[in-house]
């Protein structure tokens, strides 16, 4: 009639890890924050910097390519600086998240969300 009861330390530890798993998304969250990555495009004149989260938060442009002639190449170089930067904060959250999957002793592709 109790032999149910041997599963509720079992279930205390999934949740327990349950918790500790929520706890250490929190600080990855906050530590996505907190990192940045930098993307450019011509060779540099043009960067952006955003978070690990992808959340923008500078551009640089190098003053020697604002001319009015070169509006059209301006505009592309930022458009490619900017999708670079993401990418490096797509690819940069995924490296943390891993990081933290292993840590924890569980697999690196299990999929949570960030």
């Amino acid at each position: 009639m109790f032999k149910g009861l041997g599963g509720m330390g079992d279930m205390a530890k999934m949740m327990k890890a349950a918790k500790d798993m929520q706890e250490k998304m929190g600080q990855l969250q906050a530590e996505l924050d907190s990192i940045v990555v930098t993307g450019e495009a011509g060779a540099g004149l043009v960067q952006a910097r955003a978070t690990a989260k992808g959340e923008l938060t500078g551009l640089s442009i190098d003053p020697s390519i604002l001319q009015a002639s070169e509006k059209e190449v301006v505009e592309d170089l930022i458009l490619a600086a900017i999708k670079d930067t993401q990418a490096k904060a797509k690819d940069r959250q995924a490296d943390e998240q891993k990081r933290l999957l292993r840590e924890m002793g569980l697999p690196e592709n299990m999929d949570l969300p960030v």
